[in-house]
């Protein structure tokens, strides 16, 4: 009886790999972290839009109409950018800390450290998302807002680059958040005892140059409030800081969440057992 010939086995394509980056696993993770929010759209882009108006019918519709201007502006358009931007920011961190965390607690961190992909490439994926997430929310609560603040746009450059910057540092912020956790009480810690305080406290409401000492000079401090000023000179002109310090320190915070992101991936920390 003859040997029936062996049929060639057949091999997934390898991966496009230029200049040392794995272009389709990234592609495909990135793709997987947008899919996953908008599979839910109602729940992480409708539900923010509707917290934005709700603070908007509060702080400007009732009381907006016996409060002074802000800084130039009326209350509602010097109060409108910072609820943008507080939406950027809380669901940019819900993006990244949540699906990371979700993999580690179902056994599946593995789906993501078996692939070819190099640390650069896995934190890159994870901060996509979590920026993509972070923009949509931002523009569609933008979209709800603002006809209730009348505001104009002299210096897109700034809504652009603190959007993003805002964005990034908190997607990559998350992904620390949900490496270093074990449980959702964990993240929820950060979020409650964090991030909500220091978003809060960065001048959403207020004029920081009106506080108090010390607390304005704390106030230099909180990286929330170069975000959130620099956001909303974007749309009035008037900034609570400095625009060139602002810059500087959001670039420096993202830089270095980047190197710790990538340094967790490279050790495995707290993600091989």
């Amino acid at each position: 009886m003859r040997d029936t010939p062996a049929l060639p086995a057949v091999l997934p394509p390898e991966p496009r790999v230029y200049r040392g980056v794995n272009w389709d696993g990234l592609w495909a993770l990135c793709l997987r972290e947008v899919r996953r929010f908008w599979k839910v759209g109602f729940q992480t882009l409708a539900a923010p839009v509707v917290t934005a108006l709700l603070y908007m019918m509060v702080f400007v519709v009732a009381v907006g109409g016996i409060r002074p201007q802000v800084g130039g502006v009326t209350y509602g358009a010097f109060l409108a950018p910072g609820l943008v931007m507080m939406q950027i920011l809380t669901n940019a961190f819900s993006n990244s800390s949540s699906s990371l965390l979700q993999a580690k607690m179902n056994g599946l961190i593995g789906d993501f450290l078996t692939p070819p992909l190099s640390p650069g490439e896995l934190v890159a994926g994870f901060a996509f998302g979590a920026v993509v997430r972070g923009l949509l929310v931002g523009t569609i609560s933008a979209a709800a807002v603002f006809p209730f603040a009348g505001l104009g746009f002299p210096h897109p450059w700034a809504v652009a680059y603190f959007a993003l910057a805002g964005s990034l540092i908190m997607g990559l912020l998350g992904v620390m958040a949900a490496i270093t956790s074990v449980k959702f009480d964990h993240i929820a810690a950060v979020t409650n005892f964090i991030v909500t305080p220091m978003t809060f406290l960065s001048g959403t409401f207020y004029m920081v140059a009106r506080l108090p000492e010390p607390f304005r000079t704390a106030s230099q401090f909180n990286p929330f409030f170069y975000l959130i000023a620099g956001f909303r000179y974007g749309f009035t002109g008037h900034a609570d800081g400095s625009l060139a310090i602002g810059v500087a320190v959001t670039a420096a915070i993202a830089a270095a969440l980047w190197w710790g992101c990538w340094g967790m991936f490279a050790s495995g920390y707290r993600l091989k057992t």
